[in-house]
């Protein structure tokens, strides 16, 4: 199967040398993959690099890269080609150095397009913002949809709801335990010491990992962070917790949304409603396998609300707008999405739950461009995991 992303990549080599290429995502959802078939399918010459096994502070062999894409082209006679670096954020000063031989080529008006791949978003990013302002254009890759998983493994809805959207694990959904051990240590396991770990002062790496535990388990509830610290065995502040979500968050794997006010500081004060971006977490880490949780209406319910703002973070993650939640008293919404001056504010109905009160206070006090209801009473589930939330603010 070729996601949508292997198109919007042939489209962009295609066009005359102007910005590095830069792909990124979360582990595990298949940018190596979609790289693989641009190659296959693409007639311009190419050279692929993998910095899987080379030193981190082999900063030369950015160099080397290029000086063979250089020589290729030479040798060749040809007036373009494409220079693929796949895991150049494992390279030591990788952005230093990219930018000198990308703006050598600028200058000696040499022909080579380049494509750069991460799985680190956290290190690719404080790259991109330090080193290559200008010179850059990012395509974003999200876990997989619902329609994808569906297309490519057969899932059904329940499925996709309870064991998430990673392309690997599809097929062990039948082993639990294999699929545990495959979402542990493919996803948790390399994000964390891989990519958060290994260049980024952590004081109390016992207490990041408990904060992924605790906080997936607790998707789509709220969970102040005093409390939170309460739940811990390795005591923190608040200070801490909120720095280990955030980087959490820079690499897809879990978030504190924010409640949504107009008063900026309220907002950042506010307890925060976790949320994964990809429901395995929520399940690695919940009591109940996927008998039992489908047959508990309640449990379900966070379920399909965890699923369902998991789809909400993927497409603000590719289509550039905030997310957040509501909540005064007794009253809320499930999620709030802002994007410029428009607002748009949805409710998940999972059961026969009939109640919009939260729904109805919040468009008389905010008038939000639009508001959902999404299952019972709405949009079906079906349907909504399946849609690009962009339209929304049309």
């Amino acid at each position: 199967m070729q996601r949508a992303y292997c198109e919007l990549i042939t489209k962009r080599i295609k066009e005359p040398r102007k910005f590095l290429q830069i792909v990124e995502g979360p582990r595990q959802v298949g940018k190596s993959t979609v790289i693989k078939q641009v190659l296959k399918g693409t007639d311009m010459p190419w050279l692929h690099f993998a910095a899987d096994n080379v030193p981190a502070m082999s900063n030369y062999w950015i160099n080397e890269c290029w000086t063979a894409a250089r020589n290729k082209m030479v040798v060749e006679k040809l007036t373009e080609l494409l220079l693929v670096i796949d895991e150049v954020q494992k390279i030591t000063n990788w952005a230093e150095a990219v930018k000198k031989e990308w703006d050598a080529d600028t200058f000696n008006d040499v022909n080579i397009k380049v494509i750069l791949l991460g799985s680190s978003r956290v290190r690719l990013e404080k790259g991109l913002s330090e080193s290559l302002k200008g010179r850059f254009e990012v395509i974003r890759m999200p876990n997989w949809s619902y329609q994808e998983m569906q297309e490519a493994f057969g899932m059904f809805l329940d499925e996709y709801i309870y064991f998430g959207g990673y392309p690997g694990a599809a097929d062990l959904r039948l082993d639990i335990d294999r699929w545990n051990e495959y979402i542990k240590s493919s996803i948790i396991d390399a994000t964390i010491n891989n990519d958060i770990l290994i260049d980024t002062p952590i004081s109390k790496p016992s207490l990041l990992r408990q904060t992924m535990e605790l906080s997936s388990a607790y998707s789509g509830q709220l969970l102040s962070l005093t409390k939170m610290i309460g739940q811990l065995q390795d005591a923190g502040n608040t200070t801490t917790i909120t720095n280990y979500l955030n980087l959490l968050k820079q690499s897809g794997m879990v978030c504190g949304l924010q409640k949504y006010t107009l008063d900026q500081a309220r907002r950042r004060a506010s307890v925060p409603k976790y949320q994964v971006f990809n429901n395995a977490l929520m399940s690695l880490y919940s009591e109940h396998d996927f008998s039992s949780a489908r047959q508990d209406h309640r449990i379900w319910g966070r379920f399909v609300e965890s699923a369902a703002g998991a789809h909400i973070l993927n497409c603000a993650y590719i289509n550039n707008f905030d997310v957040f939640y509501w909540r005064e008293e007794n009253l809320e919404v499930d999620f709030v999405l802002a994007k410029n001056s428009r607002i748009v504010a949805i409710e998940v109905k999972s059961n026969n739950e009939k109640d919009t009160a939260g729904l109805h206070a919040f468009e008389e006090r905010f008038h939000p461009h639009r508001t959902m209801i999404v299952g019972e009473g709405g949009l079906s589930l079906e349907n909504f995991f399946k849609s690009d939330l962009k339209v929304l603010f049309e």
